[in-house]
């Protein structure tokens, strides 16, 4: 058995194989050399001796030694040919099984198509081998011929051309053969193609002449994106994401070029959401963003919905604020336009706004980057806000008070400024600025004897005149209408329903015309009264200083 088995053989630190020394290099001159090298250099005739960066590893080694031991005989298929092919290649055996295999290899064009992908597949462990020995080269070739065959296309590489690559005219008639066949029956090969690495769909790009930014046909940045969704889907891919940023780059290329003729706004989302796990460059990144925030205000609300991956919130709120800018940027934007997006953006704060990790001050920025004129009506930021308080119990009167910040108040509906009023996580000042703010937008001041409430915004210890300490914010409702009004406890000055004819709505109007006026009268009383009292209180602390009693102020 020791005469047997007098060689160790150390492939690639993974694994030792023990061999007939003169059986095993029978075959391979080179083998032969570096045995004889390694004795030379141990003195020791037996010996292990240590081959590394074999094609294959273990399993190439193997196939050799079967090989070998068969007495320069084995089964060459599809499936092994590539690998016993690079291990002929590097152990020079140019007169013993190199030939073997390229005898297979010139029969390619007459495989079938699961064939070619099955030994393409099979070099993703020895790549830099195959592709040195051009074996990549003619596999990809004869791929895409097999494509444009069975697309309804005609064959447009000559059948002698086996062994060359496509020239660059080549490679434009392919681009435009395939996207003659752009229809479902013409993509037939999308699957198939999944099984393969991230660097050999790099190469099948680089051939056809679309990779990076020269990809400009639809086909292949449809391709791209299919297999980029399905690599992220697989549970069993053992490439790391960034190996794949080359293909989302040409991917996305792709999509900027074509833009709108060939994805809506939706699908514009949908390819953001598949490249952005893929480690894409920056320029690319921008330039999907660009080219959805020109057609923002065609999305809905749950295109911008997109998982906040690795960072802390449920949703990229980051990647909003950055379409919101570049839809800001379009010029020439129509006010229509820019109101789809406002309503947009208010539904979008609703569904963000229980999110615990949400920070006010990225709530604020959602809410505060558009324009004014965006927002006919305020009661969508407020319906937010509001889930927001209700989310966050826990934040301070100073909080609430900054996140009321983005509110306009003259734009709040009656109803909505009725519930500001009485929600009990607005504050209170916030609450009067409101209330304040509408006597601009009422139009009528019709009151009932029912269903009245009021906020006295005063300290009830400062000497009030009558008319101050008669003045309320009152609600009506009248037969679910809400009108809200600054009006006195003067009873006799309300009008009944029954009595209101067409020249009501403008005598009511100069009434709160007249109430707007008494409370401006009544702040400027109440301010001077206050500024009493402080220069009372100096002149009492200055006689006191002096030891001699102070009038007492009235």
């Amino acid at each position: 058995m020791a005469e047997l088995c007098d060689l160790q053989v150390h492939i690639n630190g993974q694994q030792t194989f023990y061999l007939h020394e003169k059986t095993i290099s029978r075959f391979s001159g080179k083998l032969r050399k570096i045995i004889k090298k390694e004795k030379r250099r141990t003195q020791i005739r037996k010996t292990g001796i240590e081959i590394n960066d074999f094609p294959g590893g273990s399993d190439g080694f193997e196939l050799f030694s079967r090989f070998c031991y068969n007495s320069g005989e084995i089964n060459i298929s599809v499936s092994n040919v590539s690998l016993l092919h690079c291990c002929a290649v590097f152990l020079a055996m140019n007169d013993t099984l190199l030939p073997k295999t390229t005898e297979v290899f010139n029969r390619m064009f007459d495989w079938s198509w699961t064939d070619v992908i099955v030994c393409l597949k099979n070099c993703a462990t020895f790549i830099s081998y195959a592709d040195s020995s051009g074996i990549i080269e003619k596999l990809i070739s004869s791929l895409i011929i097999k494509i444009t065959q069975n697309s309804d296309s005609t064959t447009f590489f000559p059948s002698s051309s086996s062994s060359s690559s496509p020239d660059s005219t080549v490679k434009s008639s392919t681009l435009l053969r395939l996207s003659s066949c752009s229809s479902s029956k013409g993509l037939w090969w999308f699957d198939d193609m999944t099984i393969l690495p991230p660097t050999l769909i790099e190469r099948f790009v680089k051939a056809l002449g679309a990779y990076g930014n020269e990809n400009n046909s639809l086909v292949v940045t449809r391709f791209l994106l299919h297999y980029l969704k399905t690599s992220s889907q697989s549970k069993t891919q053992s490439f790391s994401r960034c190996e794949y940023g080359g293909l989302a780059d040409t991917a996305v290329h792709g999509v900027i070029l074509i833009g709108k003729a060939a994805f809506s706004c939706r699908g514009l989302f949908w390819v953001l959401r598949i490249v952005s796990s893929f480690g894409l460059s920056r320029e690319c990144r921008c330039g999907l963003e660009r080219l959805i925030g020109g057609v923002l205000d065609q999305a809905k609300v749950d295109d911008l919905l997109v998982s906040n991956n690795g960072s802390s919130g449920v949703y990229d709120v980051n990647l909003v604020l950055r379409l919101i800018r570049e839809s800001n940027k379009v010029e020439g934007v129509c006010l229509d336009r820019m109101k789809k997006v406002g309503g947009l953006i208010d539904k979008y704060l609703g569904e963000i706004a229980p999110d615990q990790n949400l920070k006010i001050s990225k709530f604020l920025g959602v809410a505060e980057s558009l324009p004014d004129c965006a927002r006919d009506c305020f009661d969508g930021v407020y319906k937010a806000i509001d889930i927001y308080l209700e989310s966050h119990s826990c934040l301070s009167l100073e909080e609430r008070s900054r996140l009321c910040r983005c509110l306009n108040y003259e734009k709040l509906s009656l109803e909505a400024c009725k519930d500001l009023a009485k929600n009990p996580r607005i504050p209170p000042r916030i609450a009067v600025q409101a209330l304040v703010s509408q006597h601009s937008n009422i139009p009528t001041a019709y009151t009932s004897d029912h269903d009245y409430s009021y906020i006295n915004d005063h300290d009830h210890d400062t000497p009030l005149t009558k008319s101050s300490r008669e003045l309320m914010v009152l609600y009506n409702n009248n037969g679910g209408h809400d009108h809200l009004h600054y009006d006195s406890t003067d009873h006799s000055s309300r009008y009944d329903h029954k009595d209101v004819e067409d020249g009501v709505v403008k005598l009511n109007l100069q009434r709160m015309q007249w109430r707007v006026v008494e409370l401006e009268k009544v702040c400027r009383e109440m301010k001077g009264q206050m500024s009493k009292m402080v220069k009372g209180d100096r002149l009492m602390v200055s006689g006191s200083s002096h030891g001699r009693p102070l009038p007492r102020l009235c």
